[in-house]
């Protein structure tokens, strides 16, 4: 008998490699959450229980030299991870489409969900206070197994990071942010990449 593991999911994790740079992002957040007036109206508006960047900036890695040295270090890692995908991008590299801010508070989640028009996705954790809760990760088969018995698999996943991980995953991975039950806020920027 011959079994085969087919069409694996990839999932990368690792240190972003610059602790100082870490404790630099989280001043430029936690500004970021006092000044910028358009996202703390859409969080506002939209129930976000804290701050998010997604939906009024998108040029960080201009507007601040310290997002433009944690895009520096992005573009390594990403390109590391589309090479374990085995992407053939004809010598060509992905590059960052868009990247955002997220200050979590207590009780603050975000539900399931996928990027769209993006290649590969990603997290970079600037403050993990004790508590503050994992990435969860569902199994892309999941849709697909309407009969199937339980499994000794689990359905669900959940990477644990720490100040200073980064998580790549593909885009079409579906994946939630569960709620934050530390006293403090959890800190992470967030990105996609496109082809």
């Amino acid at each position: 008998m011959t079994v085969r593991s087919l069409f694996p999911t990839l999932f990368y994790e690792d240190a972003l490699g610059d602790e100082a740079l870490v404790a630099e992002l989280e001043d430029a957040c936690r500004d970021l959450s006092r000044e910028d007036r358009a996202g703390v109206r859409w969080c506002r508006e939209h129930g976000y229980r804290g701050y998010t960047s997604y939906a009024s900036l998108d040029d960080l890695p201009i507007r601040d030299p310290r997002f433009a040295d944690l895009k520096r270090l992005l573009d390594r890692h990403v390109a590391r991870f589309a090479q374990e995908c085995g992407f053939e991008l004809g010598g060509k590299r992905l590059k960052l489409d868009s990247l955002w801010v997220n200050v979590l508070k207590p009780g603050g989640a975000h539900s399931g969900h996928i990027h769209p028009h993006s290649v590969v996705s990603g997290t970079v954790y600037i403050a993990v206070p004790e508590g503050a809760g994992a990435l969860k990760l569902e199994d892309p088969r999941l849709p697909m197994l309407m009969a199937a018995p339980p499994r000794t698999a689990p359905t669900f996943v959940y990477a644990q990071p720490q100040s200073g991980s980064i998580f790549l995953w593909e885009s079409w991975l579906r994946h939630e942010v569960v709620a934050n039950a530390a006293k403090g806020d959890r800190i992470s920027v967030s990105f996609n990449y496109r082809w």
